[in-house]
Order: structure tokens, then sequence, then C-alpha cells
């Protein structure tokens, strides 16, 4: 009798400590929820003297890096340049450019105007803003090593299978091949934890056009997008995942599944879910699948903004675009976190790629000028900053 009741009073703690994770889980979950903001006010037409204002980079020709001042409406190209993708870096402050020079064949860091050329590295892929003062440098080997500004000194980096690296931080995405495919996990690569098993944290299967990923401007968030999948496999379709690297698991910060149905976010690009300055809210596009083929069979591309802090997610409908694939058009902050830009084809409209803002206060649309070039084989705005004086 002593026995049974023993079970049954561990049965019934049991139960109870189950009840009350699940009761936390729920506590501490938020749940998404999503908001149109759909003025229907037609594209407008910007000029000199839009706000907010600054300095937007992009290509209006096949010759190198452009800048378009954007209060008053001018643009012009910037010698010794070469046309970059999502290697020219803006830094923090959002008043420099890291850049490849094409005279002198090395990297440089320059104002947005192009004035205070700086050199950096001769033997480079990539260089990033680790901190203010500190790059972040990726060699064509795949090493990196941290150096700061106006030194020589470097701290080598243990980036085997990473593809990158929190800012200011010794945590990376890494990626590794399984017996299925691939799958993605935190890792510290902290130099001074050698004597240390390296930390992990799994963040799962990492899966061509469902593996966006970008860390937040602090370094203290990691965004990804990861695909959802039925017990038995079947792509349901893609959700926003968010974590800390002092958690324990990713937290789900959409749920489009719902919402949606079947849909992929942004394209084969894994880096680019953009986050605004502030790193308060993420902007991506979310792409409407009739299919499980992620290339083909395909809706509109619908720029979505995920306020990170209360999980809304915010549709802008005024603007939609079929040009998605392999990926969607390059999304750019302002510098002060209201506007975003991109380069976009108006449909029915025959005069090639523009320069369009979305107001995310109001989800109205503008156009700033035409002629953006497709330099690499898609237009793009490679960044929104401010002139040196402001």
């Amino acid at each position: 009798m002593v026995s049974k009741t023993l079970r049954l009073n561990t049965a019934i703690l049991v139960c109870i400590s189950l009840l009350l994770i699940f009761l936390c889980l729920r506590v501490d979950a938020q749940e998404s929820t999503l908001e149109r903001m759909c003025p229907a006010a037609g594209i407008q037409q910007g000029g000199a003297g839009f706000e907010p204002t600054g300095i937007i980079l992009t290509s209006f020709d096949r010759t190198g890096i452009w800048v378009y001042q954007v209060d008053g409406a001018r643009r012009y190209p910037l010698p010794e340049t070469r046309p970059c993708d999502g290697n020219c870096r803006l830094s923090p402050d959002a008043r420099w450019l890291t850049y490849f020079n094409d005279e002198t064949n090395a990297y440089n860091r320059m104002h947005l105007d192009g004035s205070e050329r700086t050199y950096i590295s001769a033997y480079a892929s990539d260089i990033e803003w680790w901190t203010d003062n500190i790059y972040l440098i990726w060699t064509p080997g795949h090493n990196a090593y941290l150096m700061p500004e106006g030194s020589d000194q470097r701290t080598t980096l243990d980036v085997n299978q990473v593809v990158s690296i929190q800012p200011g931080g010794y945590w990376g995405v890494s990626v590794q091949p399984t017996e299925t495919g691939f799958s993605r996990s935190l890792i510290n690569l902290d130099p001074n934890m050698d004597s240390v098993p390296a930390q992990t944290i799994e963040l799962g299967e990492d899966r061509l056009y469902f593996d966006a990923a970008a860390w937040s401007p602090s370094g203290d968030m990691l965004a990804f997008v990861a695909p959802v999948l039925s017990n038995s496999g079947e792509l349901l379709g893609s959700e926003i995942y968010g974590i800390s690297p002092d958690q324990s698991s990713p937290e789900q910060w959409t749920n489009f599944s719902n919402d949606y149905g079947l849909v992929r976010i942004n394209g084969l690009a894994a880096g680019e879910l953009s986050w605004s300055p502030d790193g308060s809210r993420i902007a991506f596009w979310v792409i409407q699948m009739l299919s499980n083929n992620p290339q083909g069979n395909l809706g509109n591309a619908i720029l979505h903004v995920l306020d990170v802090p209360t999980r809304t997610v915010t549709t802008y409908c005024d603007y939609a675009t079929t040009e998605h694939t392999p990926n969607p058009p390059r999304l750019r902050w302002s510098p002060d976190g209201t506007h975003i830009a991109f380069a976009g084809n108006i449909p029915a409209d025959e005069r090639g790629y523009l320069l369009l803002v979305l107001d995310t206060t109001t989800g109205v649309y503008t156009e700033l000028s035409e002629g953006i070039y497709p330099a690499l084989g898609a237009p793009n705005v490679i960044a929104w900053g401010l002139p040196p004086n402001q």
C-alpha cells in the first residue's frame, strides 16, 4: 500500500512539474501577430528635400559605386571603386564604408561621399566592422582575424566551417555536413578558451532558400530562418527564429505557417535579414510558395518588418515583385531607422529599376531615382548612411 501511494505521489509530482514547465513556456513565449499597412497610395514621387536625408550608395552603371545624395536628389560616381554587393560594409556609426579600391587592388575605407580614403588590407575577401575601431578581416583562403584600426596586431580566429561571426563577440555560425544535408550551430570561437571544449548550440537544419541569418548590430542576438517540417519530413513553410548566445535554444519569432501557409523568406543569399540600426526590427521579403519547390511556382514577394520586442509583423502591401529568385532586392535601412531603400522594378513600367524607399510609419513607397544598373547581375542598394559632417 505504501509502495502504491509512493508511486501515486511521485506521478502526481511529475505531472505538476511538467505542467509548471509548460505554463512557464507559455508565459515566456510571445505570440506573433500580423498587421497590414496598405494605404493604397501608389508609388509617390520624391526629389530634393526628401526626408530623411543622407547618402545612398548603389550603381547607376557598370563602372563602380555611385553616390545618391538624398536631400539634393543628386548623384555622381566614385572613382577607383568597383561595383560591390554584400562585401561593402557600413560602419556602426553609418559614416564609413569598407570597399575594394580598383586602382590599388586593396581594401580601403572611405566616407560615403568618397572622401578620406584609408588603406586597410591588400589580402582580404571581405572586411567587416567587428567594433567601431576593430576590423574583422576574412582572407581569400577563408581564414579570419581581428585587427585594430591603424595597427598590424592580429588576433586569429578558428573559423573552420564558420560562415559568420558575432559583432563585438566570439560566437560564430557554423555549417557542418550531415548524412542527409547540412546543419547549423552556434560555436564559441574565443581564442582564450583553447583548453576548454568548444561550446555549441544547435540551430537545426541548414537548407538552401531557408537559411537566411544575420546578427543584430550590437551582436547580442542572431536572427535566422529555418524550414518548418512535418513529422514525415514534408516542408510546411519557414519561420524566423532568434537566439542570444546566453540561451540554450532558439525562440520562434514568427508564425507564417498559420498566417499564410507555405512561404519562403528571402532567397538564396544566406546573410540577408536586414536589422534596423537600433536592433529593434528586421526587414525581409515573404514569398508565397504554391508548391514545395522554392525556386519555381511562386507568388509575389512582399516586404515585411518584424518588431522583435513585441513579435508584431507588419506587411507593406503597396508594392510586390516577382523578381525574387534567386534573391529578392536587398533592403537597406535609413540611419534613423524610419525608412527602407531598395531597387525595384514596378510591373508594367518600362523605365527599369528604380530607387524606391518605404516609409515604415505610413506604408507609403516613394521613388527617388530611376536608372539603377544590375552591375553584378542584380540591382541592389549598397548602403544608406550619413555624410561625414552630419
